[in-house]
């Protein structure tokens, strides 16, 4: 399908994320298409200005599309809401069209985060009305009558959703309604019937006061129409959704896609962090650790968790890691069991940066997995934003951080990817070392 971008389209993007890595996997929608993205987060209470003035004194000129992790994704859905709405006030400029991203399986509070940032555009345009299309899949996740599927699987079915979950069902207007969100749905059937027929539901939406719309897509190109119908109607819409609408969009907003700039070269060891629990991070760590490319290292539990013996334990692990970076690349994997308290994610996150960071000194690159472990270990180093840059590969974006050191990226959501997916990062980083050779 060739994409027909309509007249006058926004480039200016404010994409809110509840996590790093979604905000990451978001933007570089837009980067690959030649707009200049920057992610930002969080540095105490301030929302990464420092970060953004730096990446725009390095593109010279003005940052188009901001990312930013507003880090909600654990917190209870009112703490969560206000978080979003402090990142829209801190970002928001007159003409930039605002993306809500949200997890592609629902985990955290994308209902609460959408209602609230909606209530806070409408403040400016009472007529604004959420456009929800989460699917993804190009990563499995597709959206049919409503519901979200992982592999063609009830979201409800799977192992993710038995982890981590924040609502009884992946039914997107049952979970839009516990925020108080009334919404109606584009099906399938209506979608493929083009971007007019899609336009024409939502208009009525808005004329009839509702509040959001949820889009069904289950491949790219109906993701693509959906772009279509609703862009024109941006400067009344909150898009809510993942890296493929944001996809879809930006494809309209800039047809080509130029060459990606160049990524630093990679001058010494790539240290791989995988702090995610999830299945797909997991069986992908195992597959880089087998090729023997690195040296693998395992960070028990009760390190992270200052059980008694962690501090010493802990100091031992911090000159282990440091000595087999030495040496060349280091793959470095928490422990995770059975019992493991995913609530405390964010406080174990810390921990492990403060474990590795010592001994990053004389890094090359960096391969990272799971929103809460990259946020921790960046702010650890001194890092405040990352430019983005290009995509190994779906949901998996690459950039240059920005702030106290400049190094290649690869930043992954725990749930994404294949069994080589690390292994691609690690090749990727590597082969722009031997490029510029």
């Amino acid at each position: 399908m060739t994409a027909v971008a309509p007249r006058n389209v926004p480039r200016a993007w404010l994409i809110v994320a509840d996590d790093l890595t979604g905000a990451a996997d978001t933007g570089i929608a837009f980067a690959r298409r030649g707009l200049a993205t920057v992610v930002t987060w969080r540095n105490g209470e301030t929302w990464g200005d420092a970060s953004l003035r730096h990446a725009a004194d390095q593109l010279a000129g003005d940052v188009p599309v901001i990312a930013v992790d507003a880090d909600s994704r654990r917190l209870p859905a009112p703490a969560a809401a206000a978080r979003q709405s402090a990142a829209l006030a801190a970002h928001q400029t007159p003409g930039r069209i605002v993306y809500k991203k949200i997890d592609s399986t629902l985990r955290g509070q994308p209902a609460a985060e959408t209602a609230a940032l909606l209530a806070d555009l409408r403040r400016h345009d009472h007529r604004t009305i959420a456009f929800v299309a989460p699917a993804f899949p190009a990563t499995g996740r597709t959206t049919e009558a409503g519901r979200v599927l992982v592999n063609g699987q009830r979201l409800e079915d799977t192992p993710i959703f038995a982890r981590d979950h924040s609502y009884d069902s992946g039914s997107l207007p049952d979970v839009l309604k516990t925020a108080g969100l009334e919404s109606g749905v584009v099906p399938l059937d209506q979608l493929r019937r083009g971007a007019g027929v899609v336009r024409g539901i939502v208009e009525n939406a808005m004329a009839e006061g509702c509040d959001a719309v949820v889009c069904d897509a289950a491949t790219p190109e109906d993701l693509l129409v959906a772009a279509e119908a609703v862009l024109p109607l941006a400067d009344r819409m909150l898009f809510v959704g993942t890296g493929g609408l944001a996809s879809a969009l930006a494809r309209l907003v800039a047809p080509d896609e130029p060459p990606p700039p160049a990524l630093p070269a990679v001058t010494g060891p790539v240290l791989v962090l995988v702090g995610s629990v999830a299945e797909a991070s997991r069986a992908a760590a195992e597959t880089l650790a087998a090729s023997g490319r690195v040296t693998p290292v395992q960070v028990p539990e009760a390190v992270l968790r200052d059980a008694p013996g962690a501090q010493t334990a802990g100091r031992e692990l911090t000159a282990k890691i440091g000595a087999a970076l030495g040496d060349g690349h280091v793959l470095v994997v928490t422990e995770f069991g059975p019992g493991s308290d995913l609530a405390a994610g964010g406080a174990v996150a810390a921990r492990l940066a403060d474990l590795v960071g010592p001994a990053t000194a004389h890094l090359g690159g960096l391969v990272c997995t799971g929103g809460d472990t990259v946020c921790a270990l960046l702010g650890r180093i001194g890092v405040t934003g990352i430019r983005l840059v290009d995509e190994v590969e779906p949901g998996v974006p690459l950039g240059v951080t920005v702030g106290a050191l400049a190094l290649p990226i690869a930043t992954k959501a725990g749930g994404f990817g294949t069994d080589a997916t690390l292994l691609h990062c690690l090749d990727r980083l590597t082969s722009s070392a031997s490029e510029k050779a």
